[in-house]
């Protein structure tokens, strides 16, 4: 009481104050985040329409993004690119050293341990997560979502927790496409425009898929989704100061939402693969 009266030590009590409104921030996450999941039974007893729209909504898009296939496009091409850009730098690279013809394995295993799920981390976020918290921000600032409330209707489990559930259902095929695209781009490059033999080519693919990897990584994305639709509906829900605030809030999930894709893919690879890598080459 008497710091604050005399005013002194102000950067130090500023300090504190940010540190403890940091910490509350957290605490506020963690609760909305778990009462987002526990109601995920709820929504999809209560409300299964409004999770088979969202999932056809996030899936395809709606007005112009539609044109161009929604969410799926942009993964779509995001892994393809991805996909060819490992193939010439995995075939310039192993060329250097005479090893080329292991372009094919530089693919399978980049790709499904690292670059696919990443890149469709990334797109979940810039797409399907973004819109989420645009959507949900202008609810909170018109008042629909007070509106709810009013009407006796759990705002949570009816715009928060179908969202999630969206969102964790329609990675699922899209991810398929992105391991497609990737690899469908690094053989293109690899024996189409490199001139490398498709029999060689698939050989050390195949050689090398692992399929126990392909599984982990679509928990891996599974995860990324979860953590990216919690964040971006968490900031939406409370997005506040009008228009300006929801663009504020837009930003502010992204950037968290991408820094979580990629502890996401640290963790784990460390988790399942541990500091080898479970990987041996010989022969």
């Amino acid at each position: 009481m008497a710091l604050a009266t005399t005013g002194k030590f102000g950067r130090t009590r500023n300090r504190a104050a940010g540190l403890s409104r940091a910490v509350d921030d957290i605490g506020r996450q963690a609760v909305f985040f778990v009462r987002a999941l526990a109601h995920v039974p709820w929504a999809l007893r209560k409300h299964p329409k409004e999770v088979l729209r969202l999932i056809a909504e996030i899936s395809m898009g709606t007005g112009a993004l539609a044109l161009i296939g929604g969410t799926v496009a942009v993964v779509g091409f995001l892994t393809l690119a991805s996909g060819g850009t490992i193939a010439i730098q995995g075939f310039s690279s192993l060329g250097n050293i005479g090893v080329e013809a292991l372009t094919g394995f530089f693919s399978a295993f980049i790709n499904v341990r690292i670059a696919a799920p990443v890149i469709a981390g990334i797109g979940l976020s810039a797409t399907i997560g973004a819109g989420s918290t645009a959507q949900l921000g202008a609810m909170r600032i018109s008042e629909e979502i007070d509106a709810l409330e009013s009407m006796a209707i759990s705002s949570v489990p009816y715009v928060v927790s179908t969202r999630v559930v969206a969102g964790m259902i329609s990675i699922l095929p899209l991810y398929s496409l992105a391991l497609v695209a990737s690899f469908l781009a690094g053989r293109f490059t690899t024996v189409v425009l490199f001139g490398q033999s498709s029999g060689l080519y698939d050989h050390y693919f195949s050689t090398f898929l692992d399929p126990i990897d392909v599984m982990w990584s679509f928990v891996q994305v599974l995860a990324m989704a979860m953590l990216v639709m919690l964040i971006h509906t968490y900031y939406g829900y409370y997005a506040t100061g009008g228009p300006s605030g929801v663009g504020t809030a837009v930003g502010r999930a992204v950037r968290l939402s991408l820094i979580c894709v990629v502890a996401v893919t640290l963790l784990v690879s460390l988790a399942i693969y541990g500091g080898s890598g479970n990987f041996n080459l010989s022969g």
